[in-house]
This record gives C-alpha cells, sequence and structure tokens, in this order.
C-alpha cells in the first residue's frame, strides 16, 4: 500500500512539473505532442528495479520515508563534480542532453523526455553535452537528515 502512494506521488509529481505555459511558447517542447489529446492519457515511462547501469537497486529504507523531489538546471558545458547517492532516486529529463559517466566509465546519454533511475551507491558525474541548458525533475526516496548525494572532492579523474 505504502509503496503504491509513493509511486502515485511521484508519477502526479512528473505529471505536474511538465510544460504549463500556452502552446505557442512550448511547441518545441517535448509535451507539445499532447496538446490535442481529448481525453485523459496515462503512459508508463519506466518501470525497473535496476539503476541505468544494471546494478539492482536496494531494499527500501526502513522507517518513515521522506520523499523530495528536486529541480536541477545545468548550464550548457557544465559539469557535476564526481559524487555517489546514498538512496533511490529517478527523474525525468525536462530539456537537454545529459551525459552520465560511472568511475568504471559506463556512460548513459539521457536526452529531454528520457526517464532516469540514478545509481544508487557507486561514485559517477554529470556532464551537459547538448547545446541548451539541462532541466532535470529528480525525485528521492530517502529518510530525513540523510543527504540526497555526497560529493568526491578527493576524486581528479577526467570525466570525459
Amino acid at each position: 500500500m505504502k509503496r503504491t502512494f509513493i509511486i502515485f506521488l511521484s508519477v502526479l509529481a512528473v505529471i505536474l512539473s511538465g510544460c504549463m505555459c500556452c502552446k505557442s511558447r512550448c511547441s518545441t517542447s517535448p509535451f507539445a505532442k499532447y496538446d490535442d489529446i481529448t481525453t485523459v492519457q496515462k503512459l508508463e515511462l519506466k518501470r525497473t528495479s535496476e539503476s541505468w547501469d544494471g546494478a539492482a537497486l536496494p531494499d527500501y529504507l526502513q522507517g518513515k520515508p521522506e520523499l523530495v523531489v528536486m529541480r536541477y538546471i545545468f548550464p550548457v558545458g557544465s559539469k557535476l563534480p564526481w559524487h555517489h547517492h546514498p538512496v533511490i532516486n529517478y527523474g525525468i529529463l525536462q530539456q537537454g542532453e545529459l551525459t552520465i559517466v560511472g568511475l568504471d566509465g559506463k556512460r548513459q546519454v539521457v536526452r529531454a523526455g528520457d526517464a532516469i533511475v540514478e545509481m544508487v551507491g557507486p561514485i559517477h558525474c554529470g556532464m551537459n553535452t547538448g547545446d541548451k541548458p539541462i532541466v532535470l525533475d529528480m525525485f528521492y526516496l530517502t529518510q530525513e537528515g540523510t543527504p540526497l548525494a555526497v560529493q568526491h572532492p578527493e576524486i581528479q579523474k577526467p570525466m570525459e
């Protein structure tokens, strides 16, 4: 029951994070294809028990959950530092092109409209490899006081 409620809240957050401006300004949006729908539609964007690199997600945390929704905006050419996530998180890339690189060299390119399930535990980084700012909405299943990400400034490995 709790899991169904969490999934419902997450899907609702994704729906609400979509384009809410007039049609003419959003015609280049990944949501423009929905402008002329006349009935409610339900689209499953992702269902998985694995992160983007194929690793199994950890079991749920014990105790009271905390749901966090974050919007990240990365300028063109920007690079995130090496980091890891201690909790399950996933999201939708609303705009741009994000390349995620694992410390082991595995890569994943995510484009506007794509759903991404992040790695939990392994160190990785991300960079804006597109020609416009990234707008990324992420959803974290965590507990109060747990960081969403842990930075690793000691790693000097190039990201490219």
